[in-house]
C-alpha cells in the first residue's frame, strides 16, 4: 500500500516541477541564506527535496535524534510508511493543495512562501510523534515550476500532542499568509473491512497455507478459519479464495 502512495504523491511532484528532466542544485551559499528563513521551535532535521525525481538528496544528522533513523535510510518512502494511517491522507491532500497553490503564483512569488503542516510519524523505537515540516522552495524555472526544496521537520509532539493536521501557506517580503487553509479532499482515508484475525488468516493464505495448517499455527480450530475465510469473501465480494488473494496484494489489506 506505501508503494501506491508513493506513486501518487511523486504523480502530484511532477505537476509542481513540471518537468521530467532533473536538473542541478544551488549552490551551498544560496541553500545557506534560504534554509535562515524558517524558524525551529524543538528537535529538527532539514533535508533537500528534488520534486523531478520524487526523492530526498540529502537529510542533515539530526534525523537520528528525531526519529531514529541514520540519513542513509531515510527516505520518503520511509517517512510514508510510517506515517500514521490517519494522517496520510491528509498528507495527500495537503501536497495537492500545494501543487494547486502554487500554481497560481506569479514566477517571482515563488520564493515568498513557506508551507507549514503537521503530521505523525512513528519513530524506528515504535512511538508516534507529530512532526511539522515546512518546505520553502530553493530552486525554480523561469515559469515558476518548482524543482527543489528544502523542508525541515520539527518534533512539536510537546506542542501539539493530539488534533488534526492543519496547513497554512506563510507569506514574506509582503506576501499575504494562508492559514489552516480549507482543503480539497482528493483522497478519502481507507476504511479498514477486515478484522486484526481476519489479516492475520489471509497473510497466511497469500502464502499457500490450508485452512488446517493456518489453525494449528495460530492455535484456532478449523472451522474458525473456515468461518473467517467465508466471512473475508462475502465482506470483500470475492467468489473464491484465490480472487481474496488477488484483491489482497492489490488493496495492500496485508
Amino acid at each position: 500500500m506505501d508503494i501506491v502512495h508513493y506513486n501518487e504523491a511523486r504523480k502530484i511532484w511532477q505537476r509542481i516541477a513540471r518537468t521530467d528532466q532533473n536538473i542541478e542544485m544551488p549552490t551551498d551559499a544560496e541553500l545557506h541564506a534560504r534554509f535562515l528563513n524558517i524558524f525551529q521551535v524543538g528537535s529538527y532535521y532539514h533535508y533537500i527535496f528534488n520534486c523531478i525525481t520524487g526523492t530526498i538528496e540529502s537529510v542533515s544528522d539530526n534525523v537520528h535524534e528525531v526519529l531514529g533513523y541514520k540519513p542513509d535510510e531515510f527516505s520518503v518512502e520511509l517517512l510514508l510508511h510510517n506515517m500514521h494511517p490517519d494522517d496520510l491522507p491528509y498528507f495527500m491532500n495537503f501536497e495537492h493543495e500545494v501543487v494547486n497553490f502554487f500554481a497560481k503564483l506569479k514566477p517571482e512569488d515563488v520564493f515568498k512562501y513557506k508551507v507549514r503542516y503537521d503530521y505523525r510519524v512513528k519513530t524506528a523505537g515504535g512511538n508516534y510523534i507529530r512532526l511539522l515540516q515546512q518546505v520553502i522552495t530553493i530552486q525554480s524555472d523561469d515559469n515558476g515550476a518548482v524543482l527543489r526544496t528544502m523542508g525541515v521537520h520539527t518534533d512539536i509532539t510537546y506542542l501539539k500532542a493530539e488534533g488534526v493536521p492543519q496547513l497554512s501557506f506563510i507569506g514574506s517580503d509582503g506576501a499575504p499568509s494562508y492559514h489552516n487553509v480549507a482543503v480539497h479532499k482528493v483522497y478519502e482515508p481507507t476504511k479498514e473491512i477486515l478484522t486484526r484475525r481476519e489479516k492475520q488468516v489471509l497473510s497466511y493464505m497469500v502464502q499457500g497455507y490450508k485452512s488446517k495448517e493456518i489453525a494449528d499455527i495460530i492455535s484456532i480450530s478449523k472451522q474458525t478459519v473456515v468461518t473467517h475465510r467465508r466471512n473475508m469473501l462475502n465482506k470483500t465480494g470475492s467468489a473464491s479464495a484465490a480472487e481474496l488473494v488477488m484483491k489482497a496484494l492489490r488493496e495492500g489489506w496485508i
